[in-house]
């Protein structure tokens, strides 16, 4: 596949074997409010279970530069997805695996463009639908509007749709937002954190076939 897929939210061996090799697994750490909330220690296990060529992502927030070194450090994270603030005082490598969450409006909503970090800071960016203090699960589709905004005015760099994506809009996504990749969780859930083999087949098989047409 062409499209870049982060899956979010995994809570389990069996959820992070079935990320596809290229993509990445994301696991919520250290934000007590969610369902799929793990233990910095729960999380190794984890990454070893992942695909080969398949990166580990931590999903945070507001996260300390404590926190930050040792998701890197002691747990072995690819990248770190921040929703809300990155911390002052990290080393450019910290900084250049950082994914900022861009909280992107419903749509019909207008206003002001989220603030974009520059490309040499954070070469990736997850745009999430608007969500005070979620960080995972959330099936509301976002303004694809201001994404695709956002795609235009930032040529080249990798940009991860996520919120609402499902099998039945990837049709109308890749050809007009056209985001180098998309962040899924809960349309592919059975529960928090644990995926539906099922589901996660079918999205694949068609967004393999939506990325032949696009």
């Amino acid at each position: 596949m062409r499209t870049f897929v982060r899956f979010g939210g995994l809570t389990s061996v069996e959820a992070a074997g079935l990320v596809p090799e290229g993509g990445a697994g994301g696991f919520v750490v250290g934000v007590p409010s969610s369902p799929r909330n793990l233990e910095e220690s729960a999380v190794g296990e984890l990454i070893d279970a992942l695909p080969n060529n398949a990166e580990a992502w931590a999903q945070v927030k507001d996260p300390t530069v404590e926190a930050i070194r040792r998701l890197f450090d002691d747990v072995g994270v690819d990248r770190i997805e921040v929703h809300g603030v990155v911390p002052d005082g990290l080393e450019f490598l910290e900084i250049h695996h950082l994914v900022p969450a861009l909280p992107i409006p419903l749509p019909g909503l207008e206003g002001p463009l989220p603030t974009v970090p520059p490309p040499e800071d954070a070469p990736m960016l997850v745009l999430e639908t608007a969500a005070p203090g979620l960080v995972d699960g959330h099936a509301t589709r976002s303004n694809w509007e201001i994404c695709q905004r956002l795609v235009d005015e930032q040529p080249g760099r990798k940009l991860v749709v996520s919120g609402g994506v499902t099998r039945e809009n990837l049709a109308e996504l890749l050809p007009t937002v056209r985001p180098w990749g998309v962040g899924l969780a809960s349309v592919l859930e059975k529960s928090p954190g644990t995926f539906d083999p099922d589901r996660v087949r079918q999205f694949l098989e068609v967004l393999a076939a939506a990325e032949s047409t696009a």
